[in-house]
């Protein structure tokens, strides 16, 4: 069993932070399709399904999608943060504790669906309406003081969306084989911002 390609079937992030017309546009248009991607991959989903999982020790689908909506409202703030203020320092949040609690827990995907709808009309008007130089804003991200600029920042949220894609693919096709060898630990102190589950 390969884990590493289980965590990151479509690989991980490579930084780049001056894409060319053509692969920003791209990026762009993989956050606009996200929501009905999801949509079309769990269309008539049963609960047993939403249980699995894509790798040993990882979320199942149902706690895959409760965070893509945790992550893209944290995503959209930390945009506006940056066009809005001189180079802020964004706030983190423990994703891994996020998963754990009761709303994401629960198999109402169709709460977090809808507000990926919305939320993801609502990014993508802003998105595509950024100028050449307001793509190049940047903000602070305090784990290692990494500095990102708002174009990095729109292929680091393609790549999730596609990352998270194939790990919903991938658990509704594992047939529950993971469920068995998932052992409960607790949340880690450091926060998880690779999205390595």
């Amino acid at each position: 069993m390969d884990i590493e390609r289980l965590k990151f079937p479509i690989g991980e992030y490579i930084p780049n932070k001056s894409p060319n017309e053509t692969l920003l546009q791209q990026w762009i248009e993989d956050i606009e399709l996200f929501p009905t991607r999801v949509e079309d991959l769990i269309k008539d989903i049963s609960s047993e399904k939403l249980s699995w999982k894509y790798r040993p020790n990882a979320w199942m689908v149902k706690q895959v999608i409760h965070h893509c909506a945790d992550s893209h409202m944290n995503s959209i703030i930390r945009f506006k943060l940056a066009l809005t203020e001189k180079k802020p320092t964004i706030r983190p949040y423990y994703e891994d504790r996020w998963a754990d609690l009761n709303d994401s827990l629960t198999d109402e995907i169709n709460e977090s669906l809808t507000l990926l709808k919305g939320l993801h009309k609502k990014w993508i008007r802003l998105l595509k309406n950024l100028t050449k130089e307001q793509l190049k804003i940047e903000f602070v991200h305090p784990e290692n003081a990494r500095v990102f600029n708002l174009a990095e920042n729109i292929g680091i949220y393609s790549w999730h969306c596609n990352h998270h894609l194939a790990h919903i693919k991938n658990g509704i096709n594992s047939m529950g084989k993971y469920i068995k060898n998932f052992v409960q630990t607790p949340s880690k102190i450091k926060r998880r911002s690779s999205c390595d589950y």
